[in-house]
């Protein structure tokens, strides 16, 4: 259903985000002021300042402008009969396009950017400036101009990417277009118009599922842009563009959806792109700086209030991305396809340092100091230089510069040190202590397995069935993960997945191009359809349960691991489409101190395929010095590789300084896999270079034959466990499997006084002490003093309610959320939680006795 004004603005409003915008147009005047305000912010922003520019901190990031735009230059005298650049070939390759667009944006940056220090001919040099605009006219009447002939190849190119690159051209060249081609600027963005073929009428769409998120913050920038180029009649642009952004600041309520739209950030810190793939760590971090540079751009200009929007902000960093970034490196978990890029997690943490840098700015009080702070925690903590030459603006350089320079700024993080967080609404849990932090992949009927496009993450097929990643402090974590770790493990071991063991294909190689092409069929497969999306792209799983809880800084995870979407509806596809049927299994994953414990219970094959657990997969550089050691359930030592009825195994690179124990609860034969690894990194990505990589990699696994029975599986992982710590895990003590099957999994932490269960089922289930009604998460702490802690969540994301009964002498409630009820019951204390849309929230409640 089309979004009305009148619901566009009562949502706003709701949300206290309608008194950004100021209640009145501005006068003819007002506008013609605002816009030349806008545009010579803009200026400032990607050119930098005398000022800023005139700091020996930005030499580096102005001489790479200037050795750019001479490369651009030459490749424009280098340029054949019909070129613009020397062998890029336009007409029938959009990226290609936008990669012209994109040359001539860098050097008109070029023209725009002083260096006082190092003085440039290409600034301020008409002739070069006028170039440019020869060129940016050429393209019209060429390849861009023809509506009949463009919009082929990725969407994204035309409705965004070549839209950026002229917008932010014009903006730089204004004066000089003006006075040389005064009507390229209303051509262009009749044109650009024109290619918003997902919106409506020349305009952003808000029921398009193009126009949502860091997409629409990136074509509402782009018509910011455009509204100021066209001075005081570009004031109604301005405004409806800053309407239709202000819906990236609303937090998402996913059972008030506006305009049916899942995109965007959620009240657990949860962000989405693609209306179902977890993408903090891509997408996410585009949207941050794209909104950031938008309040800097609106910045004294009356077109908007951006201070209102700061908090919001500030909010995302905290909740949404400071738990996902350990030690200066971006998690593999909410990366989507990226993982299969060359950038490393480091480069993606720059993006987001640059962002919190300039909202710090805009900041004031307490806010701007622990946003500094966090500046300053990231570079204290990264394993790797953040190299700030990278960073868009020359402004934000000097800006990062002063704030490690200030000595009464701390350096602190946003987070505790110990902290348990469930992104339940993208089905992600990450899990920090000092020396590791721990990150967790779920999926369900509501978020994505995996992401594929674009011949980017060619193997992904168990990426969302419960792979998780171990980072250990102090650590290179290039050398542990990366696109490294996904050339180099196979697809089928990743850490923590169960998967049938098959050989499966990628895209490319099953149909010979990067998506599944038949527009004949009904559920017409092209290359941007919904079919696309929902069966080739990002398929959901099939499962409803997948959730968790959170008591303090302890958590709880738990999943029932399913086929995809295509799978279920294979009987609707085309004979030729080839889906895949996964392995079963339940899962639950407890987050404590010292150790993450997994159980899986039903671990097997419905097609009686042999089937793989693979309880860890480490990577190592081939010389590091790699050893393994443990200890037999009969007592006798165990070193190396091999299939044994481990007790326990410990993992230690010497070189790095590392080192992971495995404590087997319950398990059967572990098959040890130490073996060296070389790849190119193309298997994971055809436009990456094709470079060998070579890794020692450690597999620790559980096989199941073909046709045996479902197992059970209980084991804990480690981190940084000496042998004497993993010696003293003894039978009970002090951990103890209280129940693992596909109704019920609990476990006990003796040191902790700690009962944690996920029940999967309807019915009663009974655990320790603590009886729960139907599919729930429940985490219980018997403290000193006669404290008892609860919480309890819906996993299911769909119950009513859900009932508690902690049996033993009667507790009386010290303090509750809203929603919990406390009451005497027949045989201990009776807890009723109000779990009717909380969409995977906990619940906490304080007894006492």
């Amino acid at each position: 259903m089309e979004i009305t004004r009148r619901r566009l603005l009562s949502a706003l409003s709701a949300a206290g985000l309608l008194a950004v915008i100021p209640r009145h147009p501005a006068s003819a005047a007002e506008a013609e002021a605002g816009s030349a305000r806008l545009l010579a912010n803009t200026v400032d922003i990607f050119a930098g300042t005398a000022e800023s520019n005139a700091r020996p901190e930005t030499a580096a990031k102005l001489a790479a402008v200037d050795k750019t735009a001479r490369t651009d230059l030459k490749s424009m005298d280098d340029a054949g009969e019909g070129e613009l650049f020397a062998g890029l070939a336009l007409g029938t390759d959009d990226a290609n396009l936008n990669t012209a667009y994109k040359r001539l944006y860098e050097i008109a940056l070029a023209t725009r950017a002083p260096n006082p220090a190092a003085p440039s001919d290409l600034y301020g040099n008409t002739a070069v400036r006028r170039r440019v605009i020869d060129g940016l006219e050429w393209l019209h009447e060429r390849y861009y101009g023809d509506q009949s002939k463009g919009y082929y190849g990725n969407w994204f190119n035309w409705e965004i990417g070549i839209s950026q690159h002229v917008s932010k051209t014009l903006v730089l060249l204004a004066d000089e277009v003006r006075t040389y081609r005064p009507a390229l600027i209303a051509t262009y963005i009749t044109s650009m118009d024109a290619y918003l073929r997902n919106g409506t009428g020349g305009d952003v769409n808000l029921d398009s599922r193009f126009h949502t998120g860091a997409n629409l913050a990136d074509i509402t920038t782009n018509r910011i842009l455009q509204g100021a180029l066209l001075g005081a009649s570009g004031d109604a642009r301005i405004r409806k563009a800053l309407t239709d952004q202000l819906t990236v600041f609303v937090t998402v309520d996913p059972y008030h959806l506006a305009h049916g739209v899942t995109d965007g950030y959620y009240a657990d810190g949860s962000f989405i792109q693609h209306a179902s793939v977890a993408y903090t760590g891509s997408y996410g971090k585009g949207l941050l700086t794209r909104v950031v540079q938008t309040l800097k751009i609106l910045d004294g200009t009356g077109f908007a209030h951006g201070e209102e929007l700061v908090p919001t902000v500030r909010g995302w960093v905290r909740d949404g991305f400071a738990p996902l970034i350990f030690e200066g490196w971006m998690m593999e978990i909410v990366k989507g396809r990226a993982v299969s890029r060359t950038d490393s997690g480091y480069t993606d943490v720059a993006v987001v340092v640059e962002a919190v840098t300039d909202l710090s700015s805009l900041a004031g009080g307490a806010d701007a100091t622990a946003l500094k702070s966090y500046v300053k925690h990231i570079r204290a903590t990264s394993r790797a230089a953040l190299n700030p030459a990278g960073f868009v603006s020359p402004v934000s350089i000097v800006r990062y510069a002063d704030i490690i320079g200030d000595a009464s700024v701390p350096a602190a993080d946003l987070n505790p040190a110990s902290r348990s967080v469930a992104f339940n609404a993208m089905d992600r849990n990450v899990h920090r202590r000092p020396g590791y932090a721990f990150a967790l992949a779920r999926s369900s009927d509501r978020i994505s397995k995996y992401e594929y496009m674009n011949c980017e993450n060619l193997m992904p097929w168990f990426q969302g069935d419960g792979a998780y990643y171990l980072y250990l402090s102090g650590q290179d974590q290039t050398q542990a993960y990366g696109v490294d770790y996904f050339t180099t493990v196979s697809p089928y071991g990743l850490a923590g997945v169960t998967a049938p063991v098959e050989q499966r294909r990628t895209i490319p190689d099953l149909y010979g191009k990067p998506y599944y092409d038949n527009p004949g069929h009904p559920l017409n497969f092209t290359s941007s359809s919904e079919s696309q999306n929902k069966y080739v792209y990002f398929p959901r799983g099939t499962n409803q349960h997948s959730g968790g809880a959170v008591l303090g800084a302890y958590g709880l995870a738990g999943a029932v691991q399913s086929s995809d979407a295509a799978y279920q509806d294979r009987a609707l596809l085309p004979a030729d489409f080839v889906v895949h049927r996964n392995a079963t299994a339940a899962k639950s994953w407890f987050l404590l101190d010292d150790e993450i414990v997994v159980l899986a219970a039903g671990v097997g094959d419905g097609a009686g395929r042999p089937v793989t657990t693979t309880v860890d997969a480490r990577t190592a550089a081939p010389d590091d010095q790699v050893s393994l050691t443990g200890v037999l359930r009969d007592g006798r030592p165990w070193s190396g590789a091999g299939t044994g009825d481990l007790r326990w195994l410990r993992y230690a690179n010497a070189t790095q300084g590392s080192s992971v124990g495995y404590v087997f609860l319950d398990t059967p034969k572990v098959r040890v896999a130490l073996e060296k690894v070389t790849r190119s990194r193309r298997v994971v990505r055809t436009a990456n270079p094709d470079t060998a990589v070579t890794r020692t990699v450690l597999g620790v696994t559980v096989d199941r034959a073909a046709g045996a029975r479902p197992v059970s599986l209980a084991y804990a992982l480690v981190p940084n466990a000496a042998e004497a710590a993993l010696r003293s895990y003894r039978s009970g003590q002090p951990l103890k499997v209280v129940a693992n099957t596909v109704r019920l999994q609990a476990l006990s932490h003796a040191g902790l006084g700690l009962t944690a269960a996920n029940s999967f089922t309807a019915g009663r289930h009974e655990a320790a002490g603590v009886r729960i009604e139907g599919p729930a998460s429940v985490i219980v702490r018997r403290e000193r003093r006669g404290h008892t802690t609860v919480a309890v969540s819906d996993p299911t994301m769909d119950r009513e309610r859900v009932g508690v009964l902690l049996r033993g002498r009667s507790l009386r409630q010290v303090r509750a959320d809203e929603g919990v009820r406390v009451s005497r019951a027949h045989g201990g204390t009776r807890i009723d939680v109000d779990t009717r849309q909380a969409y995977g929230r906990s619940f906490t409640v304080t007894l006492r006795d």
